[in-house]
């Protein structure tokens, strides 16, 4: 059939072409679960990006309303504490999606205090941190939606046949979702930055 008979005509031509089959279906499957991976740990990467640009600007905000609501010590100390621990979450994904979500919640509590000062609301500094936190925060949850997306196709990848054994073999292992925890319908709302 390709001339192996005639060379080696010892060698029958169906195994060998059923081996080469299975050899480059094995590298493909590999390949694919690599890229897979990647894409996964790149959408990790955005998030991670995106967590401390907010970490960043919460000193910031802070700062700014301090000026105006210097006897809001508790909320103050309440927002720190949450970023604190949102910023040593560690890398388990439900820790670290509890302690955003405390995050969430105490920079809701920053902006209700701030409610009750309509100078700092007209300040223009105080403006340009809430509309950036605003895109911030949209922006953790394109990144959030994307990192999903990615794991769910990993996972799927990971429990389908054949390709499951392949991710046995090479010990390719399922990502957790960044989710937001449960019983938790507070922290599900995005951070309300807008005061009218």
């Amino acid at each position: 059939m390709f001339g192996l008979e005639l060379v080696y005509p010892w060698i029958p031509v169906a195994p060998v072409i059923i081996i080469i089959v299975v050899v480059l279906w094995t590298v493909f499957a590999y390949n694919h679960f690599v890229a897979v991976v990647q894409r996964a740990k790149e959408a990790w990467a955005d998030i991670d990006v995106q967590l401390k640009r907010r970490y960043d600007l919460i000193p910031n905000l802070i700062e700014t309303v301090k000026g105006y609501a210097v006897h809001e010590r508790g909320v103050f100390e309440s927002v720190t504490a949450a970023r604190t621990a949102a910023m040593s979450a560690g890398t388990n994904l439900e820790e670290r999606g509890k302690a955003e979500n405390m995050l969430t919640g105490a920079l809701k509590s920053l902006f209700a205090v701030s409610e009750a000062y309509p100078s700092l609301m007209a300040n223009q500094n105080f403006l340009e941190l809430q509309r950036e936190l605003a895109d911030t925060e949209n922006k953790i949850q394109a990144a959030r939606r994307f990192y999903n997306g990615n794991v769910r196709d990993l996972n799927t990848a990971l429990q389908r046949f054949p390709s499951n054994i392949i991710a046995g073999v090479f010990h390719f292992e399922a990502r957790e979702f960044f989710e937001l925890g449960e019983g938790e319908q507070a922290a599900r709302e995005p951070v309300k930055v807008s005061f009218s």
